[in-house]
């Protein structure tokens, strides 16, 4: 499995995003080295691409995959993508508080702590439907770590398209999320530009 091993506030800086996106509460004081330059538009088109990939964690052959089923369903493909990735198992855990960034919901996953539907689910990519119920595994939700990131997570809002408890580590999935109700900074239009050349 590849990892990408990047530094994240190296990465946020070439990216020029905001490490809060990632749930990171550090801050870079360095600018990028090409900072000022102008930027063509397949720059602008691959910098959102990598910048979705980077968020939820995502490499380039199942981001690809993803924007092949995006296409083939009904509606706007970008639409259709940024709701693909919101659904993905590892981003609604974040999304809920059970873990502090996406990488250690990814983590929380693998490691078997996840009951979706009552079953056991250990594939990060798996993707929620509406009606979903997802919470942390019995045996697991007396672990140390879940109440560190409770402690941390606590005053975090979870998205109108779920619904979560913090204490009782569990939540459920409401509705397939509108875009509007997506809060990360990315321009799928120019995603779609670039994959659709």
């Amino acid at each position: 499995m590849a990892i990408n091993r990047t530094p994240v506030l190296k990465r946020c800086r070439s990216l020029e995003l905001e490490p809060s996106y990632l749930g990171v509460n550090k801050k870079s004081n360095r600018r990028p080295a090409r900072s000022g330059r102008k930027v063509s538009e397949y720059g602008l088109q691959l910098r959102e691409k990598q910048k979705a990939k980077f968020i939820y964690g995502v490499q380039e052959k199942p981001f690809r995959n993803l924007y092949k089923k995006a296409e083939r369903m009904p509606g706007l493909v970008g639409t259709n993508l940024m709701q693909m990735l919101e659904l993905r198992l590892d981003n609604i855990i974040f999304r809920l508080g059970f873990a502090r960034t996406r990488r250690e919901a990814r983590q929380v996953v693998t490691h078997r702590h996840v009951l979706v539907n009552g079953k056991i689910v250990n594939i990060p990519s798996y993707k929620c439907e509406p009606g979903d119920t997802i919470e942390i595994r019995e045996k697991s939700k007396s672990l140390q770590r879940f109440k560190d990131i409770a402690e941390v997570t606590g005053g975090f809002a979870v998205p109108a398209w779920l619904e979560g408890s913090i204490e009782n580590l569990n939540g459920k999935v409401l509705q397939i999320p509108l875009r509007e109700q997506i809060d990360v900074p990315v321009n799928e239009t120019l995603i779609v530009e670039l994959y659709s050349k």
